[in-house]
């Protein structure tokens, strides 16, 4: 069984910036999908960024491109987003997300693995 974990979230101030990382343990197969998204209250959950298993392939959403970058971590199993420039409208429930396959798909009924989520709060 696959299971995520996410670290990071926090309070940050606008303009400034955090770092969220997530780890894969479990067993996979060889090509998946890591992703973030992100819930506001009130509104539906969006896709943020995805990557490749081989960190070869990533996609942005236009609100977080020039600002935020999904990478892999230091370790095989690891995923980070470092935002950059953060705003109050990034303020979110920060969730990590896997899909097995090649396809970094921008939906949420895509992925059917899920981290419980961290909260970020982009304020002064």
């Amino acid at each position: 069984q696959v299971q995520l974990v996410e670290f990071g979230g926090g309070l940050v101030q606008p303009g400034g910036s955090l770092r969220l990382s997530c780890a894969v343990s479990g067993r996979t197969l060889s090509n998946y999908v890591m992703a973030y998204f992100r819930q506001a209250p009130g509104k539906e959950r969006e896709f943020v960024a995805g990557i490749q298993r081989s960190g070869s392939s990533t996609r942005y959403a236009d609100s977080a491109k020039g600002r935020f970058t999904i990478s892999r971590g230091n370790a095989a199993n690891m995923v980070d987003l470092q935002m950059n420039s953060v705003k109050p409208e990034d303020t979110a429930l920060y969730y990590c997300a896997l899909r097995f396959g090649f396809e970094i798909n921008y939906g949420a009924s895509a992925y059917a693995t899920w981290g419980q989520g961290t909260q970020v709060t982009v304020s002064s």
